[in-house]
């Protein structure tokens, strides 16, 4: 015998009925339960009208529900689906929970900053109204204080919390929630709630070149990527470094917003790696990554906006209209150095950024122009298609040498050097610096080194076509070990 006759869920970053906690707990406690997304008016409004991300978390919806019809059509029951509003989550969700009469609502966690402070709200709301909140973990496989040091805290280095991490998974933590076998406790919704997923526009968005990248969505979207990467996974370990190489498995998104199971990748990853699978191997330490810097952000919300490390806050960033010029032209992609200017490119004009990138532009944008890892921060979260606040954080303090288990301040990447090794014949540079394109391979990573023959035989005119070098590395290195020198620590 069920204990609920009705309870909600509240899906926010898990766009999938399948393997999806909240809904298998509600569904095994009550004998209704509707489901429902609710667009953010407060997270929105903070958004340029045109946000690629929106647009993919509206297409996601539509393949939500349609997951939830057939789900529920599979049991018998007719007109199940999503519901769908617009407002602020804080006064909706509450009132969509009195209005449909339920005893409880259901989510799953979500450890950002704004969701706590959200979620205490909620729940204060639904307590006022005699309905329940309960939560559970979905979006990483370990969480919080799940997995950590013999002493009983949280890790601050990668390595040890991995093999923490893998002596610790099993089959229990990587198994999926069978929804689907409950699902004829999903309840019609009510007629006042059965329109369509509304539209952008109703929204009072654009539409972006979403379709146009051919980034499916959804959860049939998930599907499709993830079986196209399996394809490659076992090369992932080398062809990942690479960003004219299709390499990634192109899941970031997909595992931002949940239309695909955390659980269901790592179980996959981890299954090909026993098997010996190197590919594998390094794509599961990928997801483990993810998992630990959302454990940093849980112990450490300081990171927001603070260094990992205190003393590092001391650090003096390059400040006024010099910086905030070079600041321009790193984010505009005019820097004059090709594998810099031509991933901004692709941030830009795709929302993607290949990974081995990431931390290029980054240490260029903190170790080669002095300027502070959060205005960098600040750009990626605006225009990432998977922007994470725990990864994206957890990645440019990294890179900056501020955060825990970072990039130690005195090694920093040459954008030349990483140009030469992993862009060797400029296939990358050339697609989004078309006009670099008739520069011969050994002169595209570098250009200002090229003699005025070659440059005029390539159509190019530096400070024209391409600008000169906005700083010399050897210069910028320099001035970034006396940077560094408020926090160094004789050896």
């Amino acid at each position: 015998m069920k204990a609920l006759d009705a309870a909600l869920v509240w899906l926010r970053r898990d766009l999938r009925a399948e393997d999806n906690a909240a809904l298998f707990h509600a569904l095994k406690a009550a004998r209704q339960v509707h489901c429902a997304f609710i667009f953010d008016s407060t997270l929105l409004d903070e958004l340029p009208r045109a946000d690629r991300r929106v647009e993919f978390i509206r297409d996601s919806l539509v393949g939500l529900d349609a997951q939830l019809r057939a789900m529920a059509a599979a049991h018998g029951v007719d007109g199940a689906g999503l519901i769908v509003r617009h407002g602020a989550a804080a006064q909706e969700l509450p009132r969509l929970a009195h209005q449909l009469h339920v005893q409880a609502v259901y989510t799953n966690h979500d450890d950002e900053s704004y969701a706590i402070q959200r979620d205490a709200k909620v729940r204060g709301a639904l307590a006022d109204l005699g309905i329940s909140f309960h939560t559970s973990k979905d979006h990483v496989v370990f969480e919080r204080s799940e997995v950590m040091t013999g002493a009983g805290s949280p890790y601050s280095v990668f390595t040890p919390y991995k093999n923490a991490w893998l002596k610790k998974v099993d089959a229990f933590y990587l198994s999926a929630y069978p929804v689907s076998r409950h699902a004829g406790a999903l309840a019609p919704r009510p007629e006042s709630d059965c329109s369509e997923v509304p539209t952008l526009e109703s929204l009072g968005f654009e539409r972006t070149n979403l379709h146009e990248l051919k980034l499916p969505s959804g959860p049939v979207g998930a599907a499709e990527l993830m079986q196209d990467f399996r394809e490659r996974i076992d090369r992932y370990d080398d062809a990942r470094n690479y960003p004219a190489v299709k390499g990634p498995s192109y899941m970031g998104p997909h595992l931002r917003f949940g239309t695909v199971s955390v659980r269901a990748l790592a179980r996959e990853a981890h299954e090909r790696a026993a098997k010996g699978s190197p590919g594998a191997a390094t794509w599961l330490s990928e997801l483990i990554w993810r998992d630990f810097y959302n454990q940093v952000l849980h112990h450490h919300p300081r990171v927001v906006g603070h260094a990992f490390k205190p003393e590092y806050d001391a650090i003096k960033w390059d400040h006024g209209k010099a910086a905030d010029a070079l600041f321009a032209a790193w984010r505009e992609g005019r820097t004059g150095y090709p594998l810099v200017d031509a991933a901004m490119h692709q941030l830009n004009e795709t929302g993607y950024m290949h990974n081995r990138l990431r931390m290029v532009t980054a240490s260029f944008l903190t170790k080669d122009l002095g300027i502070d890892w959060r205005r960098g921060e600040a750009y990626f979260a605006l225009h990432l298609n998977d922007f994470d606040l725990a990864s994206n954080n957890g990645g440019w303090q990294w890179a900056a040498s501020t955060g825990c288990d970072a990039q130690p301040y005195f090694r920093i990447f040459n954008p030349v050097s990483q140009s030469e090794k992993f862009d060797a014949e400029g296939k990358f540079i050339r697609r989004y610096l078309p006009q670099l394109a008739k520069l011969p391979a050994k002169l595209i990573h570098a250009p200002w080194l090229a003699r005025p023959i070659e440059l005029a035989e390539a159509g190019v005119v530096l400070g024209k076509q391409y600008p000169h070098p906005v700083v010399d590395h050897d210069e910028a290195r320099a001035r970034t070990l006396e940077r560094f020198a408020v926090v160094k620590r004789p050896a």
